[in-house]
Formats: structure tokens, C-alpha cells, sequence
């Protein structure tokens, strides 16, 4: 949504995801983004593409970000750099579910880990072992609160499911 294609033009409107005067979605659709190694990103994406007819009839549009490693124990790019695969879908959440979870499974082998904030179906189970502080991060939400006052149902089942 930033003008690109040679034009130039002032930095700060080159630089962001989205101008500042443009609203980027109406709202009604569904997001998922899962994040990979950098360099497992190349053969992510061959076996994104495999999948296209099941993914092109529920996708509005996708994108392919490159994310830089950081410290943050519960980040998708946590101690990797990566590539972040990123998915809006129309508003049909069981058909969506389905094809996440294929998603999922062809994504599994390069350790894709879902962004916390939009739809996924990995199990709760499983997250744990994409990320090497998530029991650090347990610990620490047990010792800050015991009482689970500032948790919701998505965090007790996905962070103590």
C-alpha cells in the first residue's frame, strides 16, 4: 500500500507496511502468520506453492516478510532470523481452520511457529517446543501470577494447557 515502483519520496512514507492515511482492511477477514527460519524459507514456500489450489480459494492476499532475530522469549523470530509467511483469508473461520491445519503440518519440519494474534490450530502441546524459554515464561507467569488474575481462556489453554 506504499507507493513503491522507482517513485520516490519522503522516507517516512517509503518506509512503513502501510500509509498512515490508508486503512489496510475492513475488518472482516482472518489472519494467520507463521514464521520459519530464514533460511528454511525458500523451501517453505515450494511447499506453500504445492498447496495453492487448496490455499487460492479462501485467500484475499499474502505476504512474505523478512523478520531479524530477537531476545524476546515469546517472539515468532525469538534467537532466529526469519521469514515470516503471512495470510488473509475471507471470513469462513471452519473452511479456513481446515486448511491451517494442512498448513500447519507442511510447515511443521521447518519449525514454523504462529503468530500469537491471528487464527492458527497448532495444539497447545505443541507450541511449547517451538519456543526454548516457554517454560522460563511459565515459571515467570506462575511466580508474577498465581492467581491467573490477568490471563484469559486462550492463555490457559495455549500457555498452561
Amino acid at each position: 500500500c506504499t507507493t513503491q515502483q522507482g517513485v520516490s519520496g519522503p522516507w517516512h512514507e517509503r518506509l512503513p507496511h502501510f500509509r498512515l492515511d490508508f486503512t489496510p482492511s475492513a475488518g472482516d477477514e482472518l489472519q494467520s502468520e507463521y514464521f520459519v527460519p530464514r533460511h528454511h524459507g525458500a523451501e517453505a514456500l515450494r511447499c506453500l506453492f504445492a498447496m495453492r489450489a487448496e490455499i487460492s480459494p479462501l485467500l484475499l492476499v499474502s505476504e512474505v516478510r523478512s523478520v531479524a532475530a530477537d531476545d524476546l522469549w515469546l517472539s515468532m523470530a525469538y534467537e532466529r532470523d526469519s521469514i515470516a509467511l503471512h495470510f488473509t483469508w475471507l471470513p469462513d473461520e471452519p473452511a479456513v481452520r481446515a486448511v491451517l491445519a494442512r498448513i500447519e503440518a507442511v510447515l511443521e519440519p521447518f519449525g514454523a511457529r504462529p503468530h500469537w494474534g491471528k487464527v492458527f490450530t497448532t495444539k497447545p502441546a505443541d507450541i511449547a517446543r517451538l519456543y526454548p524459554r516457554f517454560t522460563d515464561f511459565q515459571e515467570l507467569v506462575n511466580e508474577w501470577d498465581p492467581q491467573r488474575v490477568f490471563q484469559n481462556q486462550f492463555i490457559l489453554d495455549h500457555v498452561f494447557g
